[in-house]
């Protein structure tokens, strides 16, 4: 098992900012891809970003590039989500998840999930 948790949602106004932490509670994420995803109300969990292991690679989804960063520090066993110019159309759940390997783009690639946190970006 790998206990996620995520902290940093709150309610911004559009072209705000905030970042999002994701730790592991008692266990390296040293061995394990992340992924950051989102649901909004009414819809399907849409992938985020992504990185692997080490950090020296990342991906993101085209509605977030440019405006969204992923990181992660392993030595505190952490992942970030720092997001730019929020919009309105990014109020969401937002849920970081881990994998055994790399990277991945698809919900059911990953095998740990946070319980989330509430992000809403007010107009």
């Amino acid at each position: 098992q790998v206990p996620l948790v995520e902290s940093g949602g709150g309610v911004v106004q559009a072209g705000g900012s905030l970042r999002l932490s994701c730790a592991a509670s008692g266990r390296t994420l040293l061995s394990y891809g992340m992924g950051w995803f989102r649901q909004a109300p009414g819809k399907e969990r849409e992938f985020v970003a992504t990185i692997n292991w080490s950090g020296g690679s990342t991906d993101y989804a085209v509605p977030v590039k440019g405006r969204f960063t992923i990181s992660r520090d392993n030595a505190k066993n952490t992942v970030y989500l720092q997001m730019n110019s929020l919009k309105p159309e990014d109020t969401a759940v937002y849920y970081c998840a881990a994998r055994i390997g790399g990277g991945a783009y698809t919900w059911n690639d990953y095998q740990y999930w946070g319980q989330g946190t509430q992000v809403t970006v007010s107009s």
